[in-house]
């Protein structure tokens, strides 16, 4: 058994260098800078996923909206997770549309849309980034495996590649959240206003 757990170990270390690639540390800087850019611009953040990778976007959300390391203002942030939502439109109109449904309802031009995703291939996140990008929403592709349909759909996207099953993945993926909630309550909170030119390249590039 300690033979299984020490495997598990090392292989969510292997996961978690992912965070050192070239890739990942230029997603995590453009994201930040992205987010930033709409929150000093009265725009709010939109994510989306499925399963695990919802739970990861409620958890993406609320340490926006309450608190991360300190005590500062709430930051508007909405996980698309409402039940009764997902219910209607699931049994209405279909799975496929949840979430861009959810996109219609509540976003706006300068928001930005966070998808989460493993694999790429939800077709109800296909559909929220068409319709964000349709309403000038800006969008956000946590990806895993090959990147899947999703692949080079979004503004910004950042493909864990190397790893077969959803969990190694979505660890990644926090921990890439995490790092990006610091950097913006850094840029929003405390950056001084001269440096704040950066963002709006770095949200472009």
């Amino acid at each position: 058994m300690k033979h299984s757990i020490m495997s598990s170990i090392q292989e969510a270390i292997h996961a978690i260098m992912k965070l050192q690639d070239s890739c990942a540390l230029e997603f995590i800087e453009q994201v930040a800078a992205t987010i930033t850019q709409a929150y000093q611009n009265g725009n709010k953040i939109l994510i989306a996923g499925n399963g695990g990778s919802l739970c990861d976007a409620m958890h993406f959300a609320e340490e926006l909206t309450g608190f991360y390391r300190q005590k500062r203002k709430a930051l508007p942030a909405i996980a698309l997770s409402d039940p009764g939502h997902i219910t209607c439109v699931g049994n209405d109109l279909g799975f496929e549309y949840i979430f861009s449904r959810g996109v219609e309802a509540l976003g706006q031009k300068g928001d930005v849309l966070i998808v989460l995703t493993t694999s790429g291939q939800s077709m109800n996140l296909v559909h929220a980034v068409e319709a964000a990008k349709k309403m000038g929403i800006k969008t956000v592709g946590f990806l895993g495996k090959t990147g899947g349909k999703l692949k080079d759909t979004t503004d910004h996207q950042w493909i864990v590649e190397g790893f077969k099953t959803s969990d190694r993945i979505q660890e990644v993926h926090m921990a890439a959240i995490h790092i990006i909630i610091e950097i913006v309550e850094k840029l929003y909170f405390y950056q001084p206003e001269k440096e704040n030119a950066v963002l709006s390249s770095l949200a472009s590039s």
